[in-house]
């Protein structure tokens, strides 16, 4: 006999909400898509093709998204909604203002070395959608330009970065910086490391617009 005190009680496995189920369907068709529109383009990547990866019903892709246009609008949404949260998650690490931006930085050249498709169809909504108002990656970037504004007004304010320089210019030196730097990966490859990579702009971005009395202090610490 089985004693009742040891038995052990096997708890019922609850399904997921409704709503959850179809945020993961809905997840799983995004990062399918985004890979094929990458892989074959916009015009030959067609929802069957879509269905067929997924091992699902056309007409189940259009439950979640009207049509072509929208899935593909989607899956760029989605690609720099990842980027900008593993961006954040790496700034928010730490308080020291200065590993905020290098942790950043390198969360960047990460997010995209690991996934170069999504700079593919950065490229093809630029190309195909030239009437849109805004691509999704300048609105993301407009979206959290207030943050980063912020920290290097609080390190002027502290006398830890260049008064002289103003705080705009900065924010789009950087952004440009960054932008080019994951195009020019894409298309030319890199030509060394990722780490080599980061450590060259952490170095060449911060320490150029470093106060004298920081400088100094870098140095006296080196």
């Amino acid at each position: 006999m089985v004693d009742a005190n040891t038995e052990q009680q096997v708890q019922p496995v609850e399904a997921p909400p409704e709503s959850e189920r179809r945020a993961q369907r809905r997840q799983a068709i995004m990062e399918a898509a985004g890979k094929l529109f990458a892989e074959l383009g916009y015009n030959s990547c067609e929802m069957e093709r879509v269905a067929g990866e997924l091992n699902i019903a056309k007409g189940t892709l259009y439950l979640y998204f009207p049509g072509k246009q929208e899935l593909f609008f989607a899956c760029v949404d989605w690609g720099m909604k990842l980027m900008q949260g593993a961006v954040l998650s790496a700034a928010d690490s730490t308080e020291d203002p200065f590993r905020r931006i290098s942790r950043a930085i390198r969360a960047y050249l990460e997010f995209f070395d690991l996934h170069p498709h999504y700079v593919e169809l950065l490229i093809q909504e630029r190309a195909i959608f030239r009437d849109r108002k805004q691509p999704t990656y300048f609105e993301y970037r407009q979206a959290n330009r207030g943050k980063w504004r912020q920290i290097y007004i609080d390190l002027i304010a502290e006398g830890r970065l260049r008064a002289d320089v103003p705080v705009d210019r900065i924010v789009d030196t950087v952004g440009a910086l960054l932008y080019g730097t994951m195009f020019t990966n894409h298309f030319a490859g890199r030509t060394f490391t990722l780490d080599e990579q980061y450590r060259a702009i952490v170095e060449i971005v911060l320490r150029g617009i470093l106060s004298d009395d920081e400088r100094k202090q870098l140095l006296l610490s080196e």
